[in-house]
């Protein structure tokens, strides 16, 4: 369906809040099955080349900061051989550019908008809110949903990156349409280090790579599908890593270290290697374990990060290894949504150096060191379909902004430790629950302990049918910042809330506090 801009002006789209919900809703379900790529069409797995995602240099860089410069724009791209997809890109990349940055290094990214006044097919305006996924950024450079960039402003984000080292990364969080936009390109990783993770002789450079698993469908020319049939997620038939399907890694006989982010807009992954064997665990969502965890499968919601070793020093030349993906429960499946992608093991000289596993890597992260009797209070959130709405505790994101954002579902002091519990009843769906700030350890699950590959510091919770989750939080900071599913069609028909972290000596930043600017006002980066 086609609405014009008379039509969108009536329900209020361009009247300068975010708010015209069901217009949006209703834009993005518009998109029909009817034109999508026969199976017969589309690559056969692994018959692609894998592709890593390109790393991108300061701009400019002081004494203490380095300047970034990106513009979201709408670019022409190969995802499938043959076919020109129109994108929405950082940078004119699916994925946008890697950040690589040292902790204690200070960061500004300027984003600049300039993604067209309208989507020709969904019908919708693209205005966007940058999210450094993993960051303790202040509210008003956290990507607050409501805080939009539209088409024409910029917005230079600040970020501080004094956390322990880990695998981060920036998506869009533009309220109302964040699965449309991520969906179609907006998400890129942000990769820190820190003296202690240099020290261990992980495996770097080449063998540091990062993997972003996604799915998506086509239509017949190519262009992405995008169908929402009730609202309860999205599920391509297309499985992408780094923008690529299917792919196969040639690799060498030695350590890999691969940086596995699920950026699918709804799908969950559980995935393994095709022959059963091992890996290590050395790093969740906020960075590493206190020392390798050896699994032969990993549960994987959206948002959450892991970081693997994979030893493919024992196969000789030619070993082909599947990366597979047992489908977990209320995901929607496809003739080879159960396939990932292929390492094929080469011959040949490599370096030696790098190629370490040690027995110990962080046993003094202070998440982890957390204990169940420093709580000082102790919370309970329902992620529930209710109504025919997505809520938390009954309340939806329309709940926020008709308070004018005031309305909290939690106020934490500053410095506290809270025990929050997160809790989905159904046997329809599972919810990766993210808390913007913090990072948390996962207390236990329906009074079992967590799985091995989770026990570390984590900012997602993988919330599954009749699950009960309970996490262990240190709320540093101060001011308003978002908990949500991050299955993104359950964020975006407002399955967010927001909570507040409260300093006595003095009020929270405004995370709307710092709007952006039209593009006709763009200054030089670093003034």
């Amino acid at each position: 369906m086609k609405l014009s801009r008379r039509d969108l002006l009536k329900a209020g789209v361009f009247a300068g809040a975010a708010t015209a919900l069901p217009l949006q809703r209703f834009v993005s379900s518009a998109d029909s099955l009817a034109t999508r790529m026969p199976a017969s069409k589309l690559p056969r797995p692994f018959s692609s080349t894998f592709r890593r995602p390109s790393v991108i240099t300061p701009s400019i860089s002081t004494a203490t900061t380095d300047y970034y410069d990106i513009t979201m724009r709408a670019a022409q791209v190969e995802i499938l051989p043959g076919y020109q997809t129109v994108a929405y890109t950082y940078n004119g990349q699916v994925p946008g550019p890697t950040i690589r940055v040292d902790q204690g290094r200070q960061v500004v990214v300027r984003q600049a908008n300039q993604l067209p006044a309208m989507h020709d097919r969904l019908g919708y305006e693209p205005w966007t809110s940058v999210h450094l996924h993993g960051s303790a950024s202040l509210p008003q450079f956290d990507g607050y949903a409501s805080d939009i960039t539209r088409p024409g402003e910029f917005k230079d984000y600040q970020y501080p990156n004094a956390q322990p080292a880990r695998t981060l990364w920036y998506h869009d969080h533009g309220v109302h349409h964040t699965a449309q936009n991520a969906y179609q390109g907006l998400a890129a990783m942000y990769l820190m280090s820190d003296p202690l993770e240099r020290s261990l002789g992980l495996p770097s450079g080449e063998f540091d790579v990062p993997l972003m698993i996604s799915d998506a469908m086509f239509h017949s020319d190519g262009q992405f599908l995008f169908s929402l049939d009730d609202e309860s997620g999205m599920w391509g038939d297309v499985m992408l890593v780094n923008g690529v399907p299917w792919p196969t890694m040639d690799v060498k006989p030695r350590k890999y270290r691969f940086r596995v982010l699920n950026c699918s807009i709804s799908r969950s992954l559980n995935w393994r290697l095709s022959n059963g064997a091992p890996f290590h665990v050395i790093a969740t969502d906020g960075g590493l374990t206190a020392a390798p965890i050896q699994v032969t499968n990993i549960r994987h919601g959206g948002a959450e990060r892991y970081e693997v070793v994979i030893d493919f020093a024992k196969y000789k030349p030619g070993t082909l290894i599947q990366l597979l993906n047992n489908s977990p429960k209320n995901n929607r499946d496809d003739t080879n949504t159960n396939r990932i992608m292929q390492f094929r093991v080469v011959s040949g000289s490599f370096p030696t150096a790098d190629d370490n596993l040690p027995s110990v890597l962080n046993p003094n992260n202070p998440v982890m060191a957390l204990q169940e009797s420093q709580a000082v209070n102790r919370r309970r959130f329902r992620f529930e379909r209710k109504n025919s709405q997505w809520t938390i505790n009954g309340k939806t994101w329309k709940d926020v902004e008709d308070s004018g954002y005031r309305y909290t579902v939690a106020q934490p002091l500053k410095d506290s430790v809270e025990v929050w519990t997160l809790e989905n009843s159904s046997g329809g769906w599972f919810h990766p629950v993210h808390i913007h700030l913090v990072d948390f350890k996962i207390l236990d699950r329906n009074g079992r302990p967590p799985h091995p590959w989770e026990r570390g510091p984590k900012d997602v919770a993988y919330v599954g049918e009749n699950e009960t989750v309970r996490v262990l939080v240190r709320f540093e900071g101060r001011g308003k910042y978002m908990m949500h599913c991050h299955n993104l069609v359950h964020e975006d028909h407002d399955m967010m809330a927001q909570f507040e972290v409260v300093d006595p000596s003095m009020p929270g930043d405004d995370p709307m506090g710092t709007p952006a600017r039209p593009l006709d006002q763009m200054g030089p980066l670093g003034q």
